[in-house]
């Protein structure tokens, strides 16, 4: 296959959607007993409503939507701490475009920057690093933020950096990995989880390895999938098929793009630039150990942390959720969007509470934009 129309092809969705109808039938999915399938990833969660796909796929699997969205899972304290160190003097702070409406507790980085502070959106971290070049009497912070597939670039801005003597650049660093919240998950005693579609884009970076652990200690399978229709079916159609067979494997259906053991050089290049934090909060979750990475003592001086003494740096603080908010449910799969109070009433993306509707990942921006939910007043 070479272009995306043949992802996207209706007959072989249709082949692909019968035979998940027949497995599902073997092994007895019923509506009132399904079967349930966490997508990890929130560009799956989109792709899914995009397609039509829960609509599609038999009333006996049920797609429990994970934490997947590293916008979303950041708690409100960090996005406090991004503001503040937007309002310090002489900086120029820079981040990618989705976190600038994620609310805090004061506001959030798009009413800082309304307020008077120098917040710009960039697309790379290469792009503040040029803001740094260009303005050596201002401090450039770059919001490192994401999974595993952003985190190579930040490590390659930091190295150039060094390499440059640029002094005046630093990283907020948030980024987290993906298999410590997994665990938390498998471990929580409420959860219901029978299989997993996997993450395509950090799987680029990490391979499929990291996620042995799912297969080997708990006993459940999961397979890693690309974005189009027919990927994500065919990797619900693996599920069942491992599920029917009585087997838990870790599997590969984005294998043109998921190269088994990932990416040589953005692990080398995280290798070199992160360590480990020892615990790292996550909205919903709360702590969950060695799940979040902290800049190498070796590249402190570019640490927005260390040179401002703001984060981790300063002792880790907790902010409680806005109340009514069910994000951290939404968020562990616990509730659907729908079933937040505020979903659609208080929290609609023209006036979000919480991340979930804002990024472009968010389960609830999903289910507002694609799966015609509302509020019941507001469907009235």
């Amino acid at each position: 296959m070479k272009y995306a129309e043949e992802f996207r092809d209706p007959v072989a969705a249709r082949a692909l959607l019968a035979e998940i109808a027949r497995v599902s039938d073997q092994i007895g999915a019923t509506a009132e007993k399904p079967i349930h399938i966490m997508e990890i990833c929130g560009g799956h969660t989109h792709a899914i409503f995009r397609y039509g796909l829960d609509k599609l796929t038999p009333p006996g699997i049920e797609f429990i939507h994970g934490p997947g969205c590293p916008v979303c899972v950041l708690p409100m304290s960090r996005v406090d701490e991004c503001v503040e160190l937007a309002e310090q003097p002489g900086v120029i702070f820079t981040t990618f475009g989705d976190a600038m409406r994620v609310p805090g507790t004061r506001k959030s980085l798009l009413q800082a920057k309304a307020d008077g502070a120098d917040i710009r959106m960039v697309y790379s971290p290469l792009d503040a690093l040029e803001l740094a070049r260009r303005n050596p009497d201002r401090e450039v912070i770059f919001f490192g933020l994401g999974f595993e597939t952003t985190t190579p670039s930040t490590a390659f801005s930091i190295q150039q950096a060094a390499a440059e003597g640029l002094e005046n650049f630093s990283v907020f660093c948030n980024h987290i990995t993906v298999p410590p919240p997994i665990k938390a998950l498998l471990d929580d005693p409420h959860m219901v989880l029978d299989g997993f579609v996997g993450p395509g884009h950090v799987s680029m970076v990490i391979g499929i390895h990291p996620y042995d652990f799912i297969a080997r200690d708990y006993g459940k399978p999961i397979v890693v999938a690309g974005f189009e229709p027919l990927d994500l079916l065919q990797s619900v159609l693996m599920v069942l098929q491992q599920i029917r067979e009585g087997r838990a494997e870790v599997q590969n259906q984005y294998a043109r793009v998921v190269p088994e053991h990932g990416n040589p050089a953005s692990l080398a290049a995280i290798e070199d630039v992160y360590t480990p934090r020892p615990s790292f909060e996550w909205r919903g979750l709360g702590e969950i150990d060695a799940s979040g990475l902290r800049i190498r003592d070796s590249y402190a001086r570019f640490d927005a942390e260390v040179k401002f003494g703001i984060g981790y740096a300063a002792g880790p603080r907790h902010v409680e959720e806005v109340e009514g908010c069910e994000c951290g449910a939404v968020m562990t799969g616990r509730i659907k969007p729908t079933g937040c109070p505020q979903f659609g009433r208080g929290c609609t993306p023209e006036m979000p509470l919480g991340a979930l509707m804002v990024s472009s990942e968010g389960a609830c921006a999903a289910y507002y934009q694609y799966g015609g939910a509302r509020a019941p007043e507001a469907a009235e």
